[in-house]
């Protein structure tokens, strides 16, 4: 997998770089950009592209196989786990992922504010978001 395009950072986020990353991991696993069995880049390699300390990386990727999300097989990698459900259920109450998604997306708001994005920039940001991420199957 090519991280370049993949994951990235903001600077001056309240949110943490290892959050940052375990939240675009996650994303990118929902949304299967990553899919079972496919190799995470070797933290080094990540964190050198992310230009931020290796610890970092290596929190993101310890709290992804604690949750289930990856796995790392001594002397062969971290890879994308079989199996998901355990961090992205299939199914949620609508009140249970309105919640779960608010902190994220008043973030999102705050960030394109700080960015100097009008409401209506914002607006559009998500419209396109919404026509072109694909929808996940299941």
């Amino acid at each position: 997998m090519r991280t370049a395009s993949r994951f990235h950072l903001l600077a001056g986020s309240e949110e943490p770089p290892y959050r940052q990353l375990i939240r675009q991991i996650k994303h990118a696993v929902a949304t299967r950009v990553l899919n079972p069995g496919d190799r995470m880049p070797a933290v080094r390699a990540l964190a050198r592209e992310l230009r931020i300390n290796p610890n970092t990386v290596a929190r993101a990727y310890r709290e992804l196989d604690r949750d289930g999300l990856l796995e790392t097989a001594a002397g062969r990698g971290t890879f994308v786990k079989p199996t998901r459900a355990k961090v992205l259920p299939t199914r949620l109450r609508p009140a249970e992922g309105r919640a779960r998604l608010k902190p994220s997306v008043e973030r999102i708001v705050s960030e394109g504010r700080l960015l100097g994005l009008s409401d209506t920039e914002l607006r559009g940001l998500l419209q396109r978001a919404l026509r072109d991420l694909p929808r996940r199957a299941g």
